[in-house]
């Protein structure tokens, strides 16, 4: 395939000479720790081979689905039942107009970085470029274990629940795969006691943990044997997808109560419902802090909105939005709670709403005790934030409230094997902004200085804050 100019060149988003020595000569080069993604740790597991382009790249990317939904594209090129070519060659006509979307940026970061392909997607090339891709898909360089060190990736921490087997992590970590895969906790079905499902899912729990969950007591007793059984096969982390953090005051027997009504699939109130949930997330909490784990919040997803196509095609198919909650005062009291104890485990906040930036950063001020660099972090910018302007205010509100050189960096929060580049994306963006300032003369011009915090954001503060 014949090559022409692109916008990705060697110093893309490097303004000037600073930039570009500080991405090139410190930041290019360093190891991934991704340590929290949605990788499905099977295709890991098993190497998977995938058929083509589409396979890959746009089958479960809600990115993508949000995009030519947006442009006019059937569904039956998105989700339906089109063949794979026809919805990759739809997805090549709507590239062109995703112009200042992150998406334009990824879209050609990955077809370069994995593929040697400098063509822009459009209508005209996007035939050729799947042709391409999917043949160089059936060679053993295209595996996902070598498109993972394709992308000098070091640790990758998947997310699992509870009730997750781990078979597949117990076969990577016997395997001969050098990149270590981890997993982390996330109980959110345990937790969220007015789902639907939640009933349905206590069974399930109470098969795989071997308790009989009859009381709140039993509930805890099975997630403490899953929380062993987790540690015993090399987890250190947690992770809990909310709204936001509620804080309510409750007694024992409350909870013993609220948990008894929903058995009996009585309608609790919003009242009981944050009720149960301050209980059952400190008790983790507290069991994570004995366990010396990491816990992580994602906050402020508004999800499922669209109610008519949540049903025709479930959850977590791209119907989801920024969420407005209240974050500050249940937040703040939940995590005083646990340090009133000093059961404050290390903590990683992350904020949905760009309008919690601030929150989160001087949040985080108040929890750090001294004992440990950087133990509360606001996370880097997350889902619909993980873009250039998201990811440049949430690092200017750390810097300015915080302290930046702590920051452990980027994740993929991903399900695709072909995110790797938006870590690239990431130091990019973080190097001109150091390179502004130092042109600029806010910064000294000291490249030992500022090229050591640039490769501590980039890997080291991960590499000494997660110890994988």
């Amino acid at each position: 395939m014949v090559k022409n100019t692109t916008f990705i060149t060697n110093d893309f988003l490097l303004e000037n000479k600073f930039s570009q020595r500080l991405f090139h000569d410190y930041a290019s080069q360093m190891p991934i720790i991704d340590y929290h993604c949605h990788l499905p740790p099977n295709e890991i597991a098993n190497n998977r081979q995938f058929e083509n382009l589409t396979k890959i790249w746009n089958d479960g990317d809600h990115y993508k689905w949000r995009a030519m939904r947006t442009f006019g594209i059937d569904e039956k090129y998105i989700t339906g039942n089109a063949p794979d070519k026809e919805k990759f060659l739809e997805w090549g006509k709507a590239v062109p107009y995703t112009l200042r979307n992150p998406l334009y940026h990824w879209t050609h970061l990955e077809l370069q970085r994995y593929f040697d392909i400098d063509l822009l997607l459009n209508a005209d090339t996007a035939s050729d470029i799947y042709d391409e891709t999917t043949a160089k898909l059936q060679t053993s360089e295209y595996s996902c274990q070598s498109l993972i060190k394709k992308m000098n990736v070091e640790v990758i921490c998947t997310t699992e629940d509870p009730i997750d087997s781990l078979d597949h992590h117990v076969k990577i970590r016997n395997s001969n795969f050098n990149t270590t895969v981890s997993t982390a906790f996330r109980p959110d079905k345990a937790v969220v006691i007015s789902n639907d499902i939640y009933l349905e899912y206590l069974e399930k729990l109470s098969a795989v943990s071997n308790v009989n969950i009859d009381s709140y007591k039993s509930l805890c007793d099975a997630l403490s044997v899953r929380l062993d059984y987790f540690a015993e096969n090399g987890c250190t982390l947690s992770d809990h997808g909310l709204s936001y953090v509620p804080f309510r005051t409750f007694t024992d027997a409350e909870i013993e109560n609220i948990f008894q009504k929903r058995k009996e699939k009585k309608q609790l109130s919003l009242e009981e419902d944050e009720k149960f949930q301050t209980a059952i997330l400190l008790f983790l909490c507290e069991q994570y802090h004995s366990r010396g784990w990491i816990q992580q919040f994602h906050l402020g997803a508004l999800r499922n909105n669209n109610a008519r196509m949540t049903r025709i095609l479930g959850p977590d198919t791209g119907w989801d939005s920024i969420g407005d909650y209240s974050q500050a005062r249940t937040l703040s009291s939940f995590l005083n709670a646990l340090d009133s104890k000093d059961k404050l485990t290390k903590t990683i906040l992350y904020n949905l709403n760009p309008s919690d930036n601030e929150v989160l950063a001087t949040m985080i001020g108040n929890y750090n005790d001294g004992k440990v660099k950087g133990k509360m972090q606001f996370g880097s910018g997350w889902w619909f934030m993980d873009q250039k302007d998201g990811m440049t205010r949430q690092l200017n509100a750390l810097s300015n409230m915080g302290l930046i050189s702590c920051f452990i960096g980027m994740l993929t929060d991903s399900r695709s094997f072909l995110s790797y580049p938006r870590h690239e994306y990431f130091r990019r963006i973080v190097c001109n902004l150091f390179g502004q300032e130092m042109q600029r003369g806010e910064l000294p011009q000291d490249f030992e200085l500022v090229g050591q915090i640039i490769q501590d954001i980039s890997y080291n503060n991960a590499k000494e804050y997660f110890k994988f």
